[in-house]
């Protein structure tokens, strides 16, 4: 009876080891990877860098009278453009017509005794030709003719200063420019170059204040020196960009040290006063890499560690790449380098491709199935054999 059981227990075991065997995993090669590769090409890339800017008035002035009064007229609508030369502000003027008449005044008294003077002197120097009078008295007479000539030239002077203070209380638009609102009203008293009364700003071609660092300030003085219509684009607030083209008006004479930054201020015809001082825009200026770059999908591209990679197709072999990228331009990015024209670049399917990885053409969704990620149909065949 033992020995029936020791046999058949024998032959149980045997038939197990054949069993694992037989279902043991042969050791194949992975299947290859289905993928889709798309052709690197050379294509015109203009791309542009992009600054925060403001739009500036290239002449705005800050209305402040030079002389002490209060305001007794407003000649202009706020808001509106006003010509050159129109009186904008009076500041009253009763007391500088009256201080000007007085200066008239003494000019007119000071040119009498200049004249009794000469007479006085004339006559003294004939009778002193001729022994009938002293030389002392001469002499105080042509002395007294000398104070009255600089009294005539100070009292010139006095009209000049009280003409000028008449003047400067009317105050006049220094150039054609629009007008803000008024900062004062009828009656409001005004202390000299202090009040601020309004402000003009001329409409004509308008700046783009941009701060660059100074690194880049190389870059902008060649393109002060030479630049084309499509170097410099503005983009509006809204998203529009502005038409007309523009050109470096002015750079900044230094450097602050704190920011390390500079000034640089673009101009642009202001057509039909779309600009206004103030305005908040993207100056977009030409890249000098702009021009003919090898182009690939953006969606080939994948990053590691803040580094860039592809995968690219070279006789059904996979091989990972590293590359520089430029600029993204719609569905395609600029490469610098890491991939040449030409060149097979892996679009779909590289998800789980290790460089060296084998590779098969075609279309990895269709051949994965719907809803399946890239390689799974791989995946299953291998577990089909293994079960």
């Amino acid at each position: 009876m033992k020995i029936k059981t020791l046999c058949f227990t024998s032959v149980i075991g045997m038939l197990a080891v054949a069993s694992c065997k037989q279902n043991a995993p042969q050791n194949t090669a992975p299947p290859a990877t289905p993928v889709a590769v798309a052709e690197a090409k050379k294509a015109e890339a203009v791309y542009y860098d992009n600054y925060q800017g403001t739009v500036v008035s290239i002449n705005t002035v800050e209305l402040r009278s030079q002389v002490a009064g209060f305001v007794t007229g407003i000649f202009f609508k706020e808001g509106e453009i006003v010509p050159k030369g129109k009186v904008l502000y009076e500041i009253d003027r009763r007391k500088y017509l009256a201080s000007y008449e007085q200066a008239r005044a003494n000019l007119a008294s000071a040119n009498a005794n200049l004249v009794k003077a000469q007479k006085d002197a004339d006559r003294y120097s004939f009778l002193l030709k001729n022994d009938a009078v002293a030389r002392q008295t001469y002499d105080q007479a042509v002395a007294t003719l000398e104070t009255n000539r600089s009294q005539v030239a100070v009292a010139k002077a006095g009209i000049l200063s009280a003409q000028t203070d008449l003047s400067y209380s009317l105050i006049k638009a220094p150039f054609t420019g629009r007008i803000g609102i008024s900062q004062v009203k009828l009656g409001a008293q005004v202390t000299p170059g202090t009040t601020l009364l309004n402000t003009i700003s001329s409409e004509g071609n308008m700046g783009v204040d941009v701060v660059i660092n100074e690194q880049d300030i190389d870059r902008f003085y060649r393109l002060q020196k030479h630049s084309t219509d499509s170097t410099f684009r503005l983009q509006l607030s809204d998203g529009t960009m502005y038409k007309m083209p523009g050109k470096i008006y002015a750079i900044d004479r230094g450097v602050n040290n704190q920011t390390g930054s500079i000034r640089v201020r673009v101009s642009f015809p202001n057509v039909n006063g779309k600009l206004r001082d103030g305005m908040s825009g993207v100056l977009n200026v030409l890249n000098d890499e702009s021009g003919n770059r090898v182009q690939i999908p953006f969606k080939s591209v994948t990053e590691q560690m803040g580094e860039y990679f592809v995968f690219t197709a070279q006789d059904s072999v996979a091989h990972q790449q590293k590359v520089t990228l430029g600029p993204r331009l719609g569905d395609n990015v600029v490469i610098m380098n890491g991939v040449n024209a030409g060149d097979k670049v892996i679009t779909d399917g590289f998800q789980r491709l290790r460089d060296g990885g084998k590779i098969t053409l075609g279309s990895p969704q269709q051949q994965a199935g719907p809803g399946s990620a890239p390689g799974a149909q791989g995946q299953g065949k291998q577990q089909g054999q293994q079960k």
